[in-house]
């Protein structure tokens, strides 16, 4: 037989993503393929949309090419916000047009609730374990959004009893 035969099963990997020593796949923002598990969402969309944010506020401050170089800005973190969403899809192996979810405002928040699947799935590798500073980072985050809730609802009250107080 010839070294070269035509009939031969392939030798070719079928798969590219992750490394195949771990188990475990590789992260990148700005592609579509991949696993993105729910605190590195978190952590990504928030960091992206607070950095953009307040680069397309200092453009904006510039009279006119600012204007054009915020609105550049800001397409570029919707675009980066909706390949993080489409990665978080593929978490719990989901296709990426159920990322459309975005655009309904209350059901959006499963992309934050919704466990990933343990393990290899349709979509690649697990996606690495997370490090320290983006689990801190998390709990700051949540710690700031339970107190920012208490302080919607405690400051209003207090206004309301220190003004009875005052008048009687």
């Amino acid at each position: 037989m010839s070294a070269n035969n035509p009939y031969a099963t392939p030798q070719a990997p079928l798969t590219t993503r992750g490394t195949e020593t771990d188990g475990v796949g590789d992260l990148n923002i700005f592609t579509a393929a991949g696993r993105l598990g729910r605190i590195r969402y978190l952590m990504y969309t928030m960091g992206v949309g607070l950095v953009g944010g307040i680069l397309a506020m200092l453009l904006f401050m510039i009279p006119f090419i600012g204007i054009f170089l915020g609105i550049a800005l800001y397409i570029g973190i919707i675009v980066i916000s909706v390949l993080l969403t489409i990665q978080r899809c593929h978490d719990f192996n989901k296709s990426g047009w159920f990322s459309l979810l975005l655009l309904i405002p209350i059901v959006s928040l499963i992309f934050y609730f919704w466990p990933g699947t343990k393990g290899e799935n349709n979509f690649g590798h697990q996606p690495p374990p997370n490090s320290t500073a983006i689990t801190i980072g998390a709990f700051i985050l949540l710690a700031l959004f339970v107190l920012s809730i208490v302080a919607a609802i405690a400051l209003p009250a207090y206004q309301d009893y220190a003004l009875r107080a005052a008048g009687q």
